[in-house]
Parts: C-alpha cells; sequence; structure tokens
C-alpha cells in the first residue's frame, strides 16, 4: 500500500496516523519496519529513535522500544533496560546537537495520560530559554497537590507489596 502523502513533513502527522491505522501494527511498528517515513538517529535490536514530526521544540527525539506494547507496565525487563541503556546517550546527542543540556523526558502512559499512539514511547524534548513560547520546551501546568505521612505510607506499602509480588512481564 502506498503512503498517502509525499512525506514525513508534507503528510503530517494525522495524515500519518489515518494511513497506520489502514495496515498492520501501530504508526511506530511501520516507521520501525521502514514503510513509512522517518527522521532516524539511532536503531539497534531493541531501540529505535527519531525525530518528532510534531515536535514540542527542535531536537525534539522520539525513543521507541521495538517491543510493541501499548503500556510501560506491558513491556519485558529486556525491552525496557534496552531503553534505558540507550536513552543517557541519546540525551547527550540531542543536548550536544541542539546546543541546550536542558530537556525534558516524558513518557504517556496509556489514553488518559494523553498518550496518542498505542506504542510505549519516551520523548526527549530539548528545553529552550523561552519555555512559554511555541517551539521553545515542553509546555506544562505543574499543579502539586499535597501528600499527608498516613496516604504516604498507605501507598508506599501497597506499592512494595506489588513489587514483591510481581516477577515482571517475560524479563529477568
Amino acid at each position: 500500500m502506498p503512503v498517502p502523502c509525499a512525506g514525513p513533513v508534507r503528510c503530517g502527522l494525522f495524515g500519518l496516523l489515518v494511513f497506520a491505522r489502514m495496515s498492520e501494527g501501530t504508526l511506530f511498528d511501520r516507521i520501525i519496519r521502514g514503510e513509512l517515513p522517518s527522521h532516524r538517529v539511532y536503531e539497534d535490536d531493541s531501540v529505535y529513535a527519531f525525530l518528532d514530526i510534531g515536535p514540542q521544540s527542535a531536537g525534539h527525539l522520539l525513543v521507541v522500544p521495538k517491543e510493541s506494547r501499548e503500556t510501560v507496565g506491558e513491556l519485558s525487563d529486556d525491552a525496557a533496560a534496552a531503553v534505558g541503556r540507550v536513552l543517557p546517550r541519546l540525551c547527550r546527542a540531542v543536548a550536544k546537537a541542539t546546543g541546550t543540556p536542558h530537556y525534558n523526558i516524558l513518557l504517556n502512559n496509556g489514553r488518559p495520560a494523553g498518550q496518542a499512539i498505542p506504542h510505549v514511547h519516551f520523548h526527549v524534548i530539548p528545553a529552550y530559554g523561552r519555555r512559554s513560547e511555541p517551539g521553545q520546551g515542553l509546555q506544562t501546568d505543574w499543579r502539586p497537590g499535597s501528600l499527608g505521612a498516613a496516604e504516604g505510607e498507605r501507598i508506599s506499602a501497597g506499592i512494595r507489596e506489588a513489587l514483591a509480588d510481581d516477577a515482571g512481564p517475560g524479563g529477568s
């Protein structure tokens, strides 16, 4: 099936999303297989990294495990470790290439958290001096709540218990 546009810039994210829905796998599966164009910056047996075509800022990178899973909790330990091993190196390269040592690393895990493509992917978003302006970095509206001692103990105990019960999905 031919790509219904002339390239990632002219096609845009919407066009690529529509095309990906007409074929097997996620948009990122298609990019990893080379069926859709990308500005690839890194690839190994487990990870594929490329520039986002709808960037928050210049140098906005997507780091995608080749293991196709929707959420981080579904990834094997090996796939998650592969991303973790290469992420610092990719961040250093983005910082050097863009001239800014500042960046955000973002993961939207599931549709309610803002995930648009159902395939785990980390954003590395360079942050420039004027983040309040479009194209200068991730825009955030951080609204911190509070954590009381009793609630903190209850939640942390629950997480520790869940960790003790979980050997991980298909990993070590």
